[in-house]
């Protein structure tokens, strides 16, 4: 019988134990979940604070993106699971991996929407609160709804990273699709080739279908002319 890594024992094998797979997506999937909500929030609070004309906003705005985006994300999860015990904060490697997750891609997600906010005409505001539109209005009424349109592309691109970022939780023996995948193929005569093979398949078929919509959505935007170029240039990632 062949032993190479990718020999058909081992996959006959991997289709038996595939619900250990099933449930490493389905871990993923809510963590995804949970981590680009919070992602999201963080972001757009973010967004806004970073566009504000309060000094104070601008510049915890910019301290968080700078923080986050320059730091690996791997050595904040870390971090978070090391340190939290110390302070008696005793949480779970799920919750672990999605607060993690979530506050990393919340810096880039600030970015966007603090490019998307940019990318609005500015005589838009201004003629709003020539007719006396509040700040908070002004943005609610006017540049946000205008903002949202344009920055779903580069939106559905952070959320594609995300999914593939909560790979890190594999770090924490958080249960993920890439932690089952590899503690099976270390307990399984070493059957690497297949679990990560099949474990990229389904990070695939996660992915490429949001990536190929905002890849045509924003297509669309530029031939109706609403945007010029994509934000992704303008946001660091």
């Amino acid at each position: 019988m062949s032993n190479g890594p990718f020999a058909l024992w081992r996959w006959a094998r991997l289709f038996n134990d595939r619900g250990v797979f099933a449930e490493g997506l389905l871990t993923t999937l809510l963590v995804s979940a949970l981590a680009l909500s919070m992602a999201l929030i963080i972001g757009v609070v973010l967004g806004l604070c970073s566009t504000s004309r309060n000094r104070i906003l601008k510049t915890v705005a910019r301290v968080y993106v700078e923080f986050f985006q320059n730091t690996p994300l791997v050595i904040q999860v870390f971090f978070i699971y090391n340190a939290l015990p110390m302070i008696g904060v005793r949480w779970d490697v799920f919750t672990i991996g999605a607060v993690g997750v979530g506050v990393y891609h919340g810096a880039y997600v600030a970015e966007v929407v603090r490019a998307g906010i940019h990318s609005i005409p500015p005589g838009q505001s201004e003629a709003s609160r020539a007719q006396g539109f509040t700040h908070l209005q002004t943005m609610w009424y006017v540049v946000l709804p205008q903002t949202i349109q344009i920055i779903l592309p580069p939106l559905t691109n952070q959320a594609v990273n995300l999914i593939k970022n909560t790979s890190v939780l594999a770090i924490i023996a958080g249960g993920d699709l890439m932690y089952r995948a590899d503690s099976w193929a270390s307990n399984g005569a070493l059957s690497y080739a297949p679990a990560y093979i099949v474990t990229g398949l389904l990070y695939f078929i996660l992915c490429f279908p949001l990536a190929t919509w905002a890849r045509r959505y924003e297509e669309r935007l530029k031939s109706r002319d609403i945007i010029h170029e994509p934000l992704e240039e303008v946001v660091e990632c």
